[in-house]
């Protein structure tokens, strides 16, 4: 390792010998971009990964004063990689730049790739508000490059987060659209099911009975077969005992529900707040009588 550490420092120094030198037509920010290169690869292969991420921002920089955006915009992405390995926040800070020089030159579907790469690194970070931020500018962009399968599976990544962060209309109206524009697709409509019951979750945190009851018909207006679904019976008999105000069989339809088709961490987490928000409600009557 310490071999490697000594190569990558070696090419380092030639790099910026190279750029202190004089050239003709700036041919030495190019062979400094090479030494530069092999400097990052060989910290690489020592594992020193905050040496390889500083050499390829170096490269970068010997791009951008060639004009070269989109070679400097790999090179951010390629410190971006090594800095993944030890800091969240400098990755994110070199991807950023990187989308923001694809998009000045038009790649919009790679920079549409790296606002996705850079959500991921937010939700990771459990920091949902600006994960969300980063899929929504996925979304948008792959959406206009019509690359609409990877769009949607962003936009779901969205309603998540929107969920997660109690924005419940707005989760609710991904899910409703994405329904919408499945229904009639012979390889997605068998997924519509499953958009339905995520929306009708989010009606049920929000703990209006009568709207998701407007929403279960419109659901079966949209899907004539989810009214004979498992699905959506869960979703009937938990409206059924929220208007009852019924813990106990609340829990009792979540439970055989989660034994017949398992229930995934997103949608326990909204069937505990839901429940938990039954729960405050019963004792608050309680309290009133």
């Amino acid at each position: 390792m310490a071999e490697h550490e000594a190569k990558g420092a070696e090419f380092e120094k030639a790099a910026e010998k190279k750029m202190r030198g004089w050239a003709f037509w700036g041919y030495k920010y190019d062979d400094a971009a090479d030494l530069f290169e092999k400097a990052a690869n060989s910290y690489k292969l020592g594992k020193f990964w905050e040496k390889a991420g500083s050499a390829y921002i170096k490269r970068a920089d010997c791009h951008l004063k060639l004009e070269s955006k989109h070679e400097a915009a790999s090179a951010y992405v390629d410190a971006a990689s090594c800095y993944k390995k030890i800091s969240a926040q400098d990755s994110l800070r070199c991807l950023i730049l990187a989308v923001n020089h694809f998009m000045e030159i038009g790649r919009l579907s790679t920079a549409a790739k790296h606002n996705k790469d850079i959500g991921e690194i937010y939700e990771n970070e459990q920091d949902f508000e600006k994960a969300m931020e980063f899929f929504e500018r996925a979304a948008d962009l792959y959406h206009g490059e019509e690359i609409n399968s990877t769009a949607n599976q962003c936009r779901l990544k969205v309603a998540q987060f929107a969920s997660q962060l109690e924005l419940y209309p707005k989760a609710i109206e991904i899910f409703e659209s994405i329904a919408k524009e499945s229904i009639n697709n012979s390889l997605l409509k068998y997924n519509v099911k499953g958009y339905l019951v995520n929306a009708g979750l989010c009606q049920i945190c929000r703990g209006d009975t009568m709207a998701l009851n407007n929403a279960l018909e419109k659901y079966q207006e949209l899907d004539p077969t989810f009214s004979g679904t498992r699905e959506c019976k869960f979703l009937d008999d938990l409206v059924l005992s929220i208007d009852e105000e019924d813990v106990e069989k609340f829990t009792d339809v979540v439970k055989e529900f989660d034994s017949l088709s398992r229930l995934d961490q997103w949608k326990t987490t909204l069937l505990l707040r839901a429940k938990n928000s039954l729960k405050a409600k019963e004792l608050e009557e309680d309290d009133l009588t």
